[in-house]
C-alpha cells in the first residue's frame, strides 16, 4: 500500500498534515501524535516579531465546529528557529511553516529568514479573517505575491479565503503570480452573541469558524479550484476522520490537514491516517495517488 504523494517537487510519507493554528509547533501534542509518523507537520503562523494576538475571550464553541479570533498570537521569527525547526527536526517530522505579517515587508522578511533553515514549504497565510491588517486585500495583490516569491527558496503555498465572491479568482492570481501550491480552505467569518448578556461572546465580535460544519463548503472549494487551475491542493476544512479525507482527496486534493479536531481529539490526525488506510484496504487501493481528484 502506497500513501506517499508528491506536492510541489516535494515527497511526503502520506497526505496527512496539520492545519495551521491547531497543532502548535508540534511539540504539544507529541505525546499523542508520533511527528514523525505524519506527512508533515504544519506549523502555527510565525510573523517576523512577536505577536500578543486578540484580547479574550477569543474562542467559541458552535454548532458543529468552533469560532476563533486568537489572532495568530506568535512568539516571532527568531525564538521559531531557535526552538521549533531544530526540535521537529530531531523528531523526524517534515515541516511546512505557517508565515503571516502585516505587510509585504513582514512576508518577505520571514521568508527570507527561513530561506536557508530544514523546512520543506512555506504556507503564505494572507487570508486570516480575526487579523485587520493584510488578509484578503494582500491575498489579492499579485505584486506582493511576486515580491515573497522571488524572496523563496522553498516552494511556496498560498492559503486561500473562502470569504470572496469567487474562490478560483483568487486561485488563478495565485497562480499567475507564480505560487507552487494551494491550501484551501481558511476559516470562514463568523460571529456568535450572548443573548443572556447582550454581549458579543468573542471580544473581537467576528472569529473564524471551523469545524465539521464548514466541511461541504471546503469540499466544494477544493472541487472547483482543483478545475480552475493546475496547482496541487491541501485541502482543508471539518475533517474529523479517514473517510473525509477520502473525500477531500477525491474533490482534487493532494494533500489534506485535520485542524479543528485536534481541540476536541488530540490523536486525531493519527485515527484519520489509520481511517485512511482501512478504506485503501477495504476497496483494495495500492496506491492513494488514484483516488485524487477522480470524481468529475
Amino acid at each position: 500500500m502506497n500513501l506517499e504523494v508528491t506536492l510541489a517537487g516535494k515527497t511526503f510519507k502520506n497526505p496527512v498534515t496539520t492545519a495551521s493554528g491547531t497543532f502548535g509547533s508540534g511539540a504539544e501534542y507529541e505525546q499523542f501524535v508520533d511527528l514523525a509518523a505524519l506527512g508533515a507537520v504544519t506549523t502555527k503562523g510565525v510573523a517576523n516579531v512577536p505577536w500578543e494576538g486578540n484580547p479574550t475571550p477569543r474562542v467559541a464553541e458552535t454548532y458543529g465546529g468552533m469560532l476563533n479570533a486568537v489572532g495568530l498570537q506568535n512568539p516571532g521569527i527568531d525564538l521559531f528557529c531557535k526552538r521549533d525547526i531544530p526540535h521537529l527536526k530531531e523528531k523526524g517530522a517534515s515541516i511546512i511553516v505557517n508565515v503571516c505579517g502585516r505587510s509585504t515587508s513582514d512576508y518577505v522578511e520571514v521568508v527570507e529568514r527561513l530561506a536557508d533553515e530544514p523546512v520543506d514549504l512555506l504556507e503564505i497565510n494572507v487570508s486570516c479573517p480575526n487579523v485587520k491588517e493584510g488578509g484578503i486585500a494582500f491575498g489579492q495583490n499579485p505584486d506582493a505575491l511576486y515580491a515573497i516569491k522571488a524572496k523563496a527558496k522553498q516552494p511556496i503555498v498560498m492559503k486561500l479565503s473562502p470569504n470572496v465572491t469567487d474562490i478560483t479568482e483568487m486561485a488563478k492570481a495565485a497562480e499567475a503570480g507564480g505560487c507552487d501550491a494551494l491550501s484551501l480552505i481558511n476559516t470562514i467569518t463568523g460571529m456568535k452573541i450572548d443573548i443572556h448578556r447582550r454581549k458579543f461572546v468573542l471580544a473581537n465580535k467576528t472569529g473564524g469558524m471551523s469545524g465539521p460544519a464548514i466541511k461541504p463548503v471546503a469540499v466544494r472549494m477544493v472541487y472547483q479550484v482543483s478545475h480552475a487551475c493546475k496547482l496541487p491542493i491541501i485541502g482543508m476544512g471539518g475533517i474529523l476522520t479517514g473517510e473525509d479525507a477520502i473525500e477531500m482527496m477525491m474533490a482534487g486534493a493532494t494533500m489534506v490537514s485535520v485542524g479543528t479536531a485536534n481541540f476536541h481529539n488530540p490523536r486525531a490526525t493519527m485515527e484519520v491516517l489509520d481511517g485512511m488506510k482501512a478504506y485503501m484496504e477495504r476497496y483494495h487501493i495500492e496506491d492513494i495517488n488514484e483516488i485524487i481528484g477522480c470524481i468529475d
